[in-house]
């Protein structure tokens, strides 16, 4: 090769080995907040559906319709939850549908914005779910002591898990700087 494509050549590579190494290289996602960043996703799916499940009822007779739900044949019509919804369905109306689903919607938007900052690891975004997720645990314990079913159980359990694995990440970050 002629000395002078050689120079070229040579440029032309330290040009490009340059501008690439001004892009940081790729490094992995910490594989819990991605995990928690998922369970607060579906969290807010799963709050947005209710809060779309309310406004769908604003202007319908509620205790009809929970009547026609309670007759579908998979349901017990003797059940205490169905029997207690009936009891209870003059107390939906518009208004209280209303306020039910903007609080739902509040919480899911809030779920939303949790795991999009976990998702990215901001540190915000750890402090949010640490503060959100600590403030509802004596809640949960309370229902459980209340009456203790496996889903109340389950939930304490993972909001547990989130709330040391995020305490552990902070605590950890706070002794790194010092």
């Amino acid at each position: 090769m002629p000395e002078r494509v050689r120079n070229l050549w040579n440029r032309s590579k330290a040009i490009t080995d340059s501008s690439s190494r001004l892009i940081a290289p790729h490094r992995r996602h910490n594989a819990g907040l991605i995990l928690i960043a998922a369970f607060k996703l579906g969290q807010a799916l799963l709050f947005a559906a209710l809060g779309v499940g309310a406004l769908k009822l604003l202007h319908r007779d509620v205790g009809d319709l929970l009547k026609r739900v309670a007759e579908h044949p998979h349901f017990n019509p003797e059940s205490r939850l169905i029997n207690f919804l009936l009891a209870r369905s003059s107390l939906f109306n518009d208004r209280l549908l209303r306020r039910i689903g903007e609080v739902v919607f509040i919480y899911a938007g809030l779920d939303l914005v949790e795991a999009i900052g976990l998702y990215l690891e901001k540190v915000w975004a750890e402090y949010l779910t640490l503060a959100i997720t600590a403030s509802f645990l004596p809640w949960e314990v309370f229902e459980i002591f209340h009456r203790l079913t496996l889903i109340r159980v389950s939930l304490l359990t993972v909001n547990v898990l989130v709330f040391v694995y995020l305490l552990k990440i902070v605590l950890a970050r706070q002794s790194y700087k010092k």
